[in-house]
């Protein structure tokens, strides 16, 4: 969130929420038994309607949470794009999203895919149950007419349910059901030149690792080590407030090195004092991770204000809709705002946007619920998505055109929304802790892996490496 306006951006975004179910564990997916049934809502040109349901086969419950289905079709042009919308669900629409995505190896009748997924509210499936009608719809943003006869999982004379194989359900890579465009099964590695790999960390590829073992907001070993600590005025946040860097501290905690960034407020913008640390931009493809504790409460005073605590990456706006704009955001909302009227945890990925009139380009993957304490934040860059886990579960999948195109810098900060302060004069103020922050250049790691290679940097005593360039 660094150096722009944030006030309505969720709520005004152009594009649609993605794919923010939590995924459980793999090893779940084994004993599950899904099947999809499909109709067509429509086979006009306006919109597609692929209507679905889900029916669980097996002998076990079927959390729905981390189930995604994918329906496959070919772009109007290359150029095209596509708005996801829920007519009607029996199982709610505000429990299903929907992102689109590109394959990897487009053919004759595929080249994109819508991804269904469901958030935890949508609740389970017993055994023979199914999730009744998804009534689910897409269309052009520009409202310009579509083809749907050369879509691979199109079925103009499926007028009625029946199963269907030309759409996958799929838990994380396991695939549950249907038959995926040759190449593109949900579970295959992804194309040529995707970085990374199944081995985890290649000590042969460049990596940042830095446990934050700092003294003081001046220690001069965090500017020469390419981090700023954030001083005067400027956005986001509160108009007049002020970035302090004396309230970013550090201390150990248990046997640790931890960054606190203290946010705190007189309910004025001049007694409003912001936190922010960010590194140089020389980051693109591949893992970013850092243990991060969020905070619900005050440390004293009223309760109440708006405020934003991150880790995030972000190219500057040099322009209204630049196209090298690019930012991937963890955000946490311990008292809501932006609409929202209580705790929310978001991921969004951004393409570009216009700060006057406000008009922004991007997508989000959003739960409602506390996140106070300690989580492990990962996010993956590769040729295809963006994935962002939480406490080593699947939170949410981004896909183009939200995939970072230039060099980003790596940020934590903790601020309060514009217009968000308690009408209090009564002092308080708020805690983002830090444990480390960690890059693995164009390599996708697991959260078990990210773990793995911390543990060792501490084992081995390296508190600090960097040769990312």
């Amino acid at each position: 969130m660094h150096g722009r306006l944030r006030m309505t951006a969720v709520a005004a975004a152009l594009t649609v929420a993605a794919a923010g179910a939590l995924t459980a564990p793999s090893a779940a997916a084994a004993s599950e038994s899904v099947s999809a049934q499909y109709h067509t809502g429509s086979t006009g040109s306006d919109q597609a309607e692929p209507w679905l349901k889900l029916t669980n086969k097996g002998s076990d419950t079927v959390q729905l949470s981390g189930l995604t289905v994918r329906y496959y079709f070919k772009a109007d042009s290359a150029a095209a794009q596509y708005r996801f919308a829920c007519s009607w669900a029996v199982k709610g629409c505000a429990n299903i999203t929907g992102t689109f995505g590109t394959l990897a190896k487009p053919t004759a009748t595929a080249d994109r895919y819508l991804e269904i997924g469901f958030t935890s509210g949508a609740g389970s499936l017993a055994p023979g149950a199914n999730t009744g009608d998804m009534q689910l719809r897409f269309h052009r943003a520009d409202w310009q007419s579509l083809n749907q006869q050369d879509d691979y999982s199109f079925g103009a004379a499926q007028t009625s349910y029946a199963d269907w194989s030309k759409v996958t359900v799929q838990r994380g890579g396991t695939l549950l059901w249907g038959t995926a465009p040759e190449g593109n099964d949900p579970g295959d590695p992804g194309g040529p030149g995707d970085p990374g790999g199944p081995g985890g960390p290649d000590p042969t590829k460049p990596a940042l690792f830095d446990d934050l073992n700092y003294t003081a907001h001046n220690d001069p070993r965090i500017a020469q080590r390419g981090w700023t600590v954030k001083s005067g005025q400027g956005g986001p946040g509160v108009p007049g407030a002020t970035w302090a860097p004396e309230q970013v501290t550090f201390a150990q905690e248990s046997g640790n090195s931890i960054m606190t960034l203290r946010t705190s407020t007189d309910g004025t913008a001049a007694g409003t004092r912001q936190t922010e640390l960010y590194h140089q931009r020389k980051f693109t493809k591949g893992t970013y991770a850092s243990r991060v504790y969020f905070s619900d409460t005050p440390n004293s005073g009223p309760d109440g204000d708006h405020m934003v605590q991150t880790f995030f990456t972000i190219t500057p706006l040099d322009a209204p809709m630049d196209p090298d704009y690019g930012e991937l955001d963890f955000e946490y909302l311990p008292n809501g705002g932006w609409g929202e009227p209580a705790n929310i945890l978001y991921a969004t990925s951004w393409e570009t946007y216009n700060p006057e009139p406000w008009q922004a380009v991007n997508t989000h993957t959003e739960v409602r619920q506390s996140y106070a304490g300690w989580h492990d934040l990962v996010i993956t860059v590769d040729n295809t998505s963006i994935k962002y886990y939480v406490d080593g579960q699947l939170f949410g999948t981004h896909n183009e055109p939200y995939l970072p195109e230039t060099a980003m810098s790596i940020n934590l900060n903790n601020w309060i929304i514009s217009g968000g302060l308690v009408a209090s004069s009564t002092p308080r103020a708020y805690d983002e802790k830090v444990d480390y922050v960690y890059y693995a250049k164009d390599q996708i790691l697991t959260p078990d892996q990210v773990k793995a290679q911390v543990a060792k940097y501490r084992t081995d005593g390296v508190t600090h490496t960097d040769n990312v360039s």
